[in-house]
């Protein structure tokens, strides 16, 4: 791997990053009645995107909200440009990364048209996220942030609109916790400003178009399992190698399973929650490959997972997997509104590198020379991985993500020396069950706890 793209400059990237901060910086204090520091920001997106196609119309909205009169079409069209503008870093990086990992990208497929929901409740979700434009972060009240909850319970019935049911749910949770905005001291500027243009961008019909789906036939190889944990959620999303039975070339897939639950649960015991739902966790944790039979699968290469579609195959290890089959691999393309530098989580194996832990229990890897960040805060509780094996490790299946300004790996398996013996150690490793003690006594934790709320969930009942 060439780790030594991943630390030099990437042209143009500060200039686009100024542009959208200026614009998130002026959602702060609201476009309702701009002083002359807020219309910049606007401005500095019209300037951004000039020589574009939406130069004039950014313009436009520009204009307007340095006037204080824009309305929702000048919101949607400023939500465009900064959408368009994180895209083009997206783009990037991604490029940057593949190009570091010596990785050919597959070929974007014309969006599939899905069904036109109901534009009333379209332009009453544009509304709702106008008025936040107006009002601005500081100028939030409970009145305000309300105004969602009606909208979001027409929208939910209908499946085509719960992609932006569950944005502005989520989205109008958060500003109703942070409640009253004037006595904040401090905002999530660019959490919120991607939350509020995400929002408009669906608002538009047509835009959240329905992915290309296909069937995959043959056998997936599990690298790793990536996991988020939050207090009432947590997601399992497995990154792979998929090798097609007719022969074609081999691709990177991901499939993610997702639950709710009580924030008593919490490290391996999430398992006992999200393992009913998906067979592939247990293979990954087990080291072994599935055999794939007209699984549902989008030219994104995320596998609709269905357990029905599969059964277990053969053992494959997983860092015989990466050093074999993932150089190969064909890069999965990225949807237009998912074109974000976030969500940038490119799979790539290193060996040969220098750990180093510092005074402070930060990890880098030395690749060839070039230093790179290690994102030890993401390896999770639910398993045996720990920033200890990742700073004495030799080798490592990771993630490139990038934050902060930025690339960093975040492990999810390591080969590190155990009692003078190299001993692979996954993050996943307790997804399928666990006989290790810390596991053992997380889950039978998770247990305990989840009786005692079903307990108590049947007195409610009763009464």
């Amino acid at each position: 791997m060439r780790a030594d793209l991943l630390t030099g400059p990437v042209e143009g990237l500060e200039e686009a990053l100024e542009a959208v901060d200026a614009f998130d910086r002026s959602l702060v204090p609201g476009l309702l009645r701009p002083q002359p520091s807020e219309a910049a920001g606007p401005a500095r997106l019209a300037d951004a995107v000039l020589g574009t196609p939406l130069a004039a119309r950014v313009a436009e909205a520009a204009e307007k909200a340095a006037a204080g009169g824009a309305g929702e079409d000048h919101f949607v069209a400023l939500a465009a440009a900064r959408t368009a503008l994180l895209g083009s870093v997206h783009d990037a990086l991604l490029t940057r990364v593949e190009e570091a990992a010596g990785r050919p990208r597959g070929e974007r497929p014309e969006p599939a048209a899905g069904a036109r929901p109901a534009e009333n409740l379209l332009t009453a979700a544009r509304a709702w996220l106008s008025d936040l434009a107006r009002c601005g972060w500081q100028g939030l009240d409970h009145e305000v942030v309300s105004g969602a909850a009606e909208v979001v319970s027409a929208m939910l019935p209908d499946p085509s609109l719960r992609r932006l049911a569950s944005l502005l749910d989520g989205f109008a949770a958060e500003l109703a916790a942070s409640c009253p905005g004037s006595s904040m001291e401090r905002f999530p500027v660019r959490r919120w400003a991607d939350l509020w243009s995400r929002g408009m961008l669906l608002t538009v019909p047509g835009a959240a178009a329905a992915p290309v789906v296909g069937t995959a036939d043959g056998r997936l190889l599990p690298l790793g399992i990536d996991v988020q944990e939050h207090a009432t959620a947590a997601q399992a999303q497995v990154h792979a190698v998929f090798e097609p039975a007719d022969g074609s070339a081999s691709r990177l897939v991901r499939a993610s399973v997702s639950a709710p639950k009580p924030d008593t649960v919490v490290g391996a015991g999430i398992w006992q929650l999200l393992r009913p739902h998906m067979s592939l966790l247990a293979a990954a944790g087990e080291g072994r490959s599935m055999v794939l039979t007209g699984m549902p699968l989008t030219a994104e290469g995320d596998l609709i997972w269905d357990d029905a579609h599969a059964r277990p195959g053969e053992p494959a290890e997983a860092f015989a997997t990466a050093r074999v089959a993932l150089p190969t691999a064909t890069a999965p393309v990225t949807a237009p509104l998912d074109r974000h530098p976030a969500r940038i989580a490119v799979p790539v194996f290193l060996e040969g590198y220098t750990p180093r832990a510092d005074d402070e229990g930060l990890v880098s890897f030395t690749v060839a020379g070039a230093e790179l960040a290690v994102d030890t805060d993401r390896i999770p509780a639910a398993g045996p991985l720990t920033p200890e094996a990742v700073a004495r490790s030799g080798a490592c299946v990771a993630l490139v993500r990038w934050d902060d300004g930025e690339f960093a790996v975040q492990p999810l398996a390591v080969e590190t020396t155990v009692r003078k013996k190299v001993t692979p150690v996954h993050a996943g490793a307790w997804a399928g069950g666990t006989t290790d003690k810390a596991g053992v006594r997380a889950e039978k934790a998770a247990t305990d706890a989840a009786k005692v709320l079903g307990e108590r969930a049947g007195r409610l009942l009763r009464k």
